[in-house]
């Protein structure tokens, strides 16, 4: 495997633990958003689980145009201050902002109010995500290295999904109500924001690659950065890898309440230990993936993580001592989904570079985030929908039928088996290779180093494949400046 390009050290682990830093208030959001916040507008706020299903389907559909367009923005952004630091410490104010409104809401307020801070705290979200996902790819330039950072930034986001997870069981403990819990994270979250995002800036480089054709970004660019064959497997591949645990974060309450005999307390450790086990398999699965390649390593993960789920009905009802292995085995394998497609986006980013001599991190790390919103708006649409249609009642002490019971059972196993297995299968046939990738670095570098000295430069080799799959011929990739 392709390890650190040569003559360049690898990156400091208290570099990349500072760089992380990001990780924390977002991770935090993921879950506190995903789980808690939709239960906590249905039961306690007032409003209806079909329409909060129906609000954050809306919301997504409506943010979807605002990542593609974020990304290509952030890729043509040049400062003295950097590229992504600019947008890193924009997004911060306006997620806090967000966060405050939905998580302090009060009794009664309108689904308006609902769709219009989920939109605001979205924008903030994508901002921050983006910008942190493309930094990395220009921090990390190697096929191990890169695995290694975007393990250990999401092995940080535990520690932020862990902390915000602990909030409203600390509150618990001192006598505060559940509502009360859910606002202490919100309160959290406005907090740890500023804190991180202002240690990425103080501690973290960051260079802006130079470009050789600065030709403006045409519509039809979208269709062919989507169609790249390695590209076109990521996105279907990161679209199901986020739909089946999407899928089961919405209903996790439920299900380990009221089918599996847990109180919410003894679901919320649960849930603790699934998201702890990122910690461990984070780093890990990254490392697998220097032993076998990235898209071995993320069918592996996908493969453990659906048998996993199988086990789940069998586990004996209120048992926290059976149920913790399951979880934790389920939460080491979902930690590599993210670390290893954001890895793989890293570098289907420098083969682009590389062939169209154009920054487009930002344009395609959009694009799979995009794919989490699509899949966490049909997620809760699609699962919310059909509780309400089954007669399951999600109002605080409501009673429900067996056959109730039942329709939440298969709604909470069947569709994120189905569609995490089929993340997995995906990359069958994945072609972008370690050793590949290193081939690709190579003529980069090159060709910056040509641009740095004010010097033409011609390529001997042929430049890799493009996405025809014909080799282009070598021809001149810069011209020189002139004084």
């Amino acid at each position: 495997m392709a390890s650190v390009a040569a003559g360049k050290r690898p990156l400091a682990l208290s570099t990349i633990l500072a760089f992380a830093a990001t990780s924390l208030p977002l991770s935090a959001i993921s879950i506190a958003v995903a789980v808690f916040l939709p239960k906590h507008f249905a039961s306690n706020i007032g409003v209806s689980l079909a329409m909060i299903g129906n609000v954050f389907a809306l919301v997504r559909l409506i943010d979807i145009p605002l990542d593609p367009a974020l990304g290509l923005v952030m890729d043509r952004t040049r400062t003295p201050w950097g590229r992504y630091r600019l947008w890193t410490f924009a997004g911060a104010p306006i997620l806090m902002a967000a966060i405050y409104m939905l998580f302090m809401a009060p009794v009664g307020v309108s689904t308006t109010y609902l769709m219009a801070w989920l939109l605001v705290m979205y924008l903030g979200t994508s901002i921050l995500h983006l910008a942190h996902s493309a930094w990395a790819s220009t921090l990390a330039t190697s096929y191990d290295e890169r695995a290694r950072v975007f393990g250990v930034m999401t092995a940080v986001g535990v520690v932020g999904s862990a902390a915000v997870l602990l909030t409203p069981l600390l509150l618990k403990a001192l006598g505060r109500s559940e509502a009360e819990g859910v606002q202490g994270m919100g309160w959290f979250i406005v907090v740890l924001t500023p804190v991180a995002v202002g240690l990425v800036l103080w501690r973290t480089p960051e260079r802006i690659a130079p470009e050789t054709h600065g030709n403006p970004f045409k519509l039809k660019e979208y269709l062919t950065l989507i169609t790249r064959p390695e590209m076109a497997r990521i996105l279907l591949a990161d679209l199901c890898l986020a739909l089946g645990p999407g899928w089961m974060s919405a209903l996790y309450l439920f299900f380990f309440t009221d089918s599996r005999g847990f109180t919410t307390g003894e679901a919320s450790l649960l849930l603790l230990v699934y998201i702890l086990a990122g910690f461990a398999g984070a780093p890990m699965m990254g490392r697998l993936a220097t032993r076998i390649s990235k898209h071995r390593a993320a069918i592996v993960a996908a493969l453990g993580y659906s048998l996993v789920l199988v086990t789940l009905m069998a586990l004996p009802r209120g048992d926290m001592l059976w149920a913790v292995p399951p979880m934790f085995i389920a939460g080491f394998f979902a930690a590599g989904f993210t670390v290893l497609t954001r890895a793989m986006t890293a570098d289907v980013a420098d083969e682009v570079r590389l062939e169209q001599g154009k920054e487009r991190a930002g344009l395609l790390f959009a694009l799979t985030t995009l794919t989490n919103k699509i899949a966490g708006a049909f997620s809760i649409f699609l699962t919310f929908q059909v509780l309400a249609r089954t007669g399951y009642d999600a109002r605080a002490g409501a009673v429900n039928t067996p056959e109730a019971i039942h329709n939440l059972e298969l709604a909470y196993l069947i569709g994120p088996i189905f569609f995490v297995t089929v993340g997995g299968a995906c990359f069958l046939g994945y072609r972008l290779s370690a050793e590949r990738h290193a081939e690709i670095r190579r003529q980069l570098e090159a060709r910056d180093a040509a641009l740095a000295d004010d010097t033409p430069f011609y390529d001997e080799a042929p430049i890799i494949e493009s996405v025809t799959g014909e080799a282009a011929h070598p021809t001149p990739l810069v011209e020189p400046r002139r004084a």
